[in-house]
C-alpha cells in the first residue's frame, strides 16, 4: 500500500515567524473565508528571504504566479481571488 501523494498547493502564504502583519493577513484570510492554503515561513530560506523578505506577507496563486502583497483588506483579497479564478479558467 503506497502513501498518498499530497496535491500541490494552489495558494501559498509566504510569511515570517513572529510577524504582526502576517497575523493580520491571516485574520483577513479567515474573515473572507479564503480556501485552504499552505503557509511557508521564509525565515530560514535564503532564496525565499531574498524574493519575499521585504513584502511579506504575500499570498501567491501557484498555477498563475499571481501575487497579492500586504497590505490588503477583505475587499482587495476578494477582488484578487475572483480575478485569479476568472483568469485561470
Amino acid at each position: 500500500m503506497s502513501a498518498a501523494v499530497p496535491d500541490d498547493p494552489v495558494w501559498i502564504l509566504y510569511q515570517r515567524d513572529d510577524c504582526h502583519l502576517c497575523d493580520l493577513a491571516l485574520e483577513v484570510l479567515a474573515a473572507a473565508r479564503f480556501p485552504e492554503f499552505e503557509s511557508v515561513f521564509i525565515d530560514d530560506d535564503a532564496d525565499l528571504e531574498a524574493q519575499w523578505g521585504t513584502v511579506v506577507p504575500v499570498l501567491r496563486h501557484v498555477p498563475t504566479g499571481a501575487v497579492l502583497c500586504w497590505p490588503f483588506n477583505e475587499n482587495a483579497l476578494r477582488e484578487f481571488w475572483q480575478g485569479v479564478d476568472q483568469n485561470s479558467k
